[in-house]
């Protein structure tokens, strides 16, 4: 059984949390921002991952099959959904009619996301924390 390669999944899971975690963070800090970069309100991001996955080898050249690698981000998307209309003319990024276009951020689910995140960051560690524990148990079998 090989410890490390588990440990290296691992590894790329919590790296693909954090930048999750990151990217609620952002979300969560843009919840009010009516003007951004572009001009309009600020839009909510998601991350996607995907699996990374290798073929291994035979001795003879020809590929056994597909194997887990770990996890990876995909990528960052914006949510397409538009955030509700306020009326605030002191606001001044007010339309004509007082209404300013607030961001797409909801932060009951960004909370939600971010629970979920620290859960899985969390069971990650555990799986290193627990992995780190049978390599010590494994070498005091050998003393």
């Amino acid at each position: 059984m090989n410890l490390i390669s588990g440990v290296d999944i691992t590894a790329s899971a919590l790296n693909a949390e954090k930048t999750r975690l990151d990217i609620i963070a952002e979300n969560i800090a843009n919840a009010q921002t009516t003007h951004g970069p572009n001009g309009g309100p600020y839009q909510r991001q998601i991350v996607t991952f995907e699996s990374e996955l290798m073929k291994q080898r035979a001795a003879d050249g020809s590929t056994v099959g597909p194997q887990l690698e770990g996890v990876q981000v995909e990528g960052i998307s914006h949510d397409p959904t538009p955030g509700q209309r306020i009326y605030d003319p002191q606001n001044p990024d007010a339309g004509p009619d007082g209404t300013v276009q607030m961001p797409n951020v909801n932060l009951a689910y960004e909370m939600v996301d971010l629970i979920s995140a620290s859960r899985a960051y969390e069971a990650n560690l555990s799986v290193v924390h627990n992995a780190k524990l049978m390599a010590t148990k494994a070498l005091e079998i050998g003393k």
